[in-house]
């Protein structure tokens, strides 16, 4: 019996595979992966492995191909775009395949919305302006918690990203607003970031939805609100500045260039 490995080959680019992912996969007996998500250049490094596309098979299916196989002793792997710990359904086989005695691992892989930022040359994070990072999804047929709602997170003021709800961006503009963004607040929407029709849109939650719905984006997109897309004006680091002394540097009283 082998185990099996929940693998993330990235947001699109294949050059943005880990090393550690992409031997893996030139070694695969069986891979599972997650439909036209997965870029084509990436598929082809499984020599020698029998393909099955995820977009035709349920949660029963997908889970019969990956304990049959591990306990003939080959080696298995799903394969999910970006991440598999972000939105990735795992949980479900993880917890199915130890009941059955069978061993995973997860192999970590960029995410969409890190794809998205870069391509947006953002830091998320910036000092005067927020620390924090939320990452959700709005509500459809997945429900969410009520302390969870998009109005009630969008009241911590800091970076909003969004999952999975490009189509709903009326309503996320909507909640978010109820929850106090002004509607001059940054947005930007990324279509399929890294790969090579990527789109970006950047506007405020006033004209986002008319731009988006312009450039006829309904799906495949990171959506993301906060003032750290275009901020007026931020703090600098303190980790560099020359009055701050840390474990590996003492503080410089002065500084000539």
């Amino acid at each position: 019996m082998s185990k099996v490995y929940f693998v993330g080959c990235g947001p699109g680019d294949p050059d943005l595979i880990t090393v550690k992912a992409k031997k893996l996969l030139q070694k695969a007996d069986v891979v599972v992966y997650s439909g036209s998500l997965i870029p084509d250049q990436i598929l082809k490094t499984c020599k020698k492995a029998k393909l099955h596309d995820a977009a035709g098979l349920v949660r029963e299916e997908i889970f019969e191909i990956l304990r049959n196989n591990a306990k003939k002793g080959k080696l298995v792997i799903r394969l999910h775009d970006g991440d598999p710990a972000i939105y990735g359904a795992i949980r479900e086989q993880t917890d199915n395949l130890q009941k059955e005695g069978i061993e995973f691992e997860i192999i970590p892989g960029v995410t969409s919305f890190l794809a998205s930022s870069a391509a947006l040359g953002l830091q998320l994070t910036l000092p005067g302006i927020t620390q924090t990072i939320i990452i959700t999804r709005a509500e459809k047929r997945t429900a969410v918690p009520k302390q969870e709602r998009i109005s009630e997170l969008a009241k911590h003021k800091s970076t909003m990203i969004f999952y999975l709800s490009v189509h709903l961006l009326q309503d996320i503009v909507k909640q978010t607003i109820e929850g106090g963004y002004p509607k001059s607040t940054p947005a930007a929407v990324v279509y399929r970031a890294s790969w090579p029709d990527q789109k970006i849109v950047i506007g405020t939650l006033g004209d986002i939805v008319k731009k988006v719905w312009a450039e006829k984006i309904t799906r495949t997109a990171i959506v993301m609100i906060g003032d750290v897309i275009q901020p007026k004006s931020y703090e600098y680091s303190k980790l560099y500045d020359k009055s701050f002394s840390h474990g590996y540097r003492k503080a410089k009283k002065s500084f000539s260039k």
